[in-house]
This record gives C-alpha cells, structure tokens and sequence, in this order.
C-alpha cells in the first residue's frame, strides 16, 4: 500500500512538473497559451504572451462580473490553502473574496494554524496541503520556502509575496496600466525608492512588454545583483531601455509612470530612522512630476506613508492607487483561473 500511495504522488509530481516546463499533459488546449498546472513563484519564468493571456482572463472575468453582473463559478468544488506568514489586506481580501466569486472555498491559515518548517517540515505541509486543497497561495519571508514548497507539492504553488518577489502586485500594476493608457508598448517607468521585491518583480516583466524602467535608489539600497544582470538580459533582448540612477528627478524625467512603494518593509522595522534618513528627498511629490511626461501617472502598491508621496500626489486625479488595489483582486482572480482551468476569455484580446 504503501509502495502505491508513492507512485500516486510521484506520477502526480511528474505531471505537474511537465506542466511547469510546457510539456503536453492529457488532451492539449485549443489556447496558445496553457498554463494550467503551472505554479507563479516569479515573473521571470512566464514570457510575454503568458503574462499577457493572464491579464486578458483578468480583464475579462471584471468585465463579465463587475459590469455585467454575471456569476461565473468557475471555481466551483475547489479549495485554495492560504499560508500567511506575514499579515495583508490586499492579498488576503482579493484572494478569499475573488475564489469565493469564482465558487471555490478559500482556507486562510495564519502562523498560529501553520508554522512553516517548526511543527511540521515544509516537506510534509507540502504534500499534506496537495492533498487536501487544489492550489496554495503563500505570502512568505524567504522566498526559498516558496521554492522548497513547490518542489515537493503537486499543486500549483502561488508567490503572495516573498523577500525576493511580488509578482501578483504587477499583475495588477500592469492591468491597471493598460487599461488607462490602452497599452503598454513604449511607456517608461520610474521606480523611486527603494530595491525590494515588487522592483525585482517590474524587472522581471517590463522589458518583456515593451516597457522602459528608470529605477533611483539612494546608495546601499540598489536591487539585488543577480536580477539585475538578468533584467539587464531581458532589456537588450527585447530593445528597451533599463537605468540605474540615485536622483530621483532624472528618473521622474519625460516618464509616463512614477512609481514608489514602502520604505521600511515588515521586519525592517528596527531600521525605520535609518532608512528614512537615507531615502530624504525621494518623497513624489507634484516637482517630481512637474519633469515627467505631460499624461504621467502614479502607482504605489499600498500601505503608503506620507513621507513616500505627498497627498497632494497621493489624492489626485494623477494617482491610480485605487483602482491598482482593486485590480488585486481581478488579477488574483484571472491567475487562479488560468491555473486550474482551460477557461477561454470572451471579450476580445487586450492591445498591449
């Protein structure tokens, strides 16, 4: 028995793993793009028409359900494992309210109910959640836990924020860009702050899509080195312009987007004075966008503080703060679908 149970779970590995590297698993998709199966630990491994086919399901699922008051319970029999080792609103609330609109059952589970790799390995949580759940969503401190966690599970494994990575708040970043401007193709972005997890995320994307990205960090906050060099690849690979600055004007300069994030993250709190005096003068204010192109905009992925932008910035017709954080949930949404279904969008492709 027990010899048969192991090659349950290896067989289901080994598919879910053919899957991940664009293998042929079962009956093959009418779509040209499949990513079913597939787990989303980082950007860098989904290409343009896989990023794109997943904002195109997103936008559709908001179209059918909030304007057009459809109920599509796509979901319906499945269940998602939310491991939080860190609190959010945005993830948490987009992730339960958009499976529950979908039909499927969302089961958040805090420190308290699973300690990752302390009462149990995360070898064991791994394969006891695949069990148990379709998908895991994992909001975690080390993105190496999401790794190990994908290795020995046989579901798809979802990145809700790592110290490496934050791909779905692009996801959302880029939805929302697309729909104010009508594409992306040819935009420049300036990053403000500091080298964390969502800029790695932008890094591993943007060029991709035909987006420019100025990045300003004041020294000793630069991003990581390695994803550097491989967003430094992915910008000569496909003709966009990638800089790496510490003023933040020369950033702001003719860009379309400024963006910016937190400057002290969860578990930096004991290098909040620090951090705040070294970041002085990256504040985005409307002088930092008196330099930037004439239809710029702002994004910050929230919570926000008042030293990263100002209000006046923050509250004005300029800033898309809002619908981004909504765009989380739609986002979410569209990711969970392309994960666990064959689902085909209804509206017409998006022009990026």
């Amino acid at each position: 028995m027990f010899a048969f149970k192991n090659r349950i779970y290896y067989s289901l590995k080994f598919a879910k793993c053919c899957q991940s590297k664009n293998f042929s698993v079962g009956k093959a998709s009418l779509n040209s793009v499949n990513l079913k199966g597939r787990s989303f630990l980082t950007l860098k491994d989904f290409n343009a028409e896989e990023i794109k086919h997943i904002l195109w399901v997103s936008a559709d699922l908001k179209n059918r359900i909030k304007h057009r008051g459809e109920y599509v319970p796509v979901l319906q029999g499945k269940s998602i494992a939310m491991i939080f080792e860190k609190r959010s609103t945005r993830t948490r609330m987009s992730t339960e309210t958009g499976f529950s609109l979908l039909g499927g059952h969302p089961c958040f589970l805090t420190p308290q109910d699973i300690h990752l790799g302390v009462n149990e390995s995360t070898t064991d949580t791994a394969r006891v959640l695949s069990g148990l759940a379709d998908i895991v969503l994992a909001r975690v401190y080390s993105h190496s836990s999401l790794e190990h966690l994908d290795k020995e599970a046989s579901i798809p494994i979802i990145n809700g924020l790592s110290d490496l990575y934050h791909p779905i708040q692009i996801l959302a970043d880029l939805l929302t860009l697309q729909e104010h401007y009508g594409s992306l193709k040819g935009l420049t972005l300036a990053w403000i702050g500091d080298g964390n997890n969502v800029l790695h995320s932008f890094m591993m994307s943007l060029a991709k899509l035909g987006v420019n990205l100025k990045v300003a960090t004041p020294k000793g906050y630069e991003p990581d080195a390695n994803v550097t060099q491989e967003a430094q690849l992915l910008s000569k690979q496909f003709g966009t312009k990638l800089q790496f600055l510490t003023d933040p004007m020369e950033a702001a300069q003719d860009s379309s987007v400024l963006v910016t994030d937190t400057w002290v993250s969860m578990g930096q709190e004991e290098e909040k004075k620090r951090r705040l005096k070294d970041f002085h003068g990256y504040q985005i204010t409307m002088q930092t966008g008196s330099v930037a192109a004439p239809d710029w905009t702002f994004l910050h992925c929230l919570p926000r503080k008042a030293e990263e932008v100002d209000d006046e910035v923050f509250y004005s017709p300029r800033s898309l703060v809002f619908t981004e954080a909504e765009n989380r949930k739609w986002t979410i949404m569209g990711l969970m679908v392309c994960i666990l279904t064959d689902y085909t969008p209804r509206i017409p492709k998006l022009k990026f």
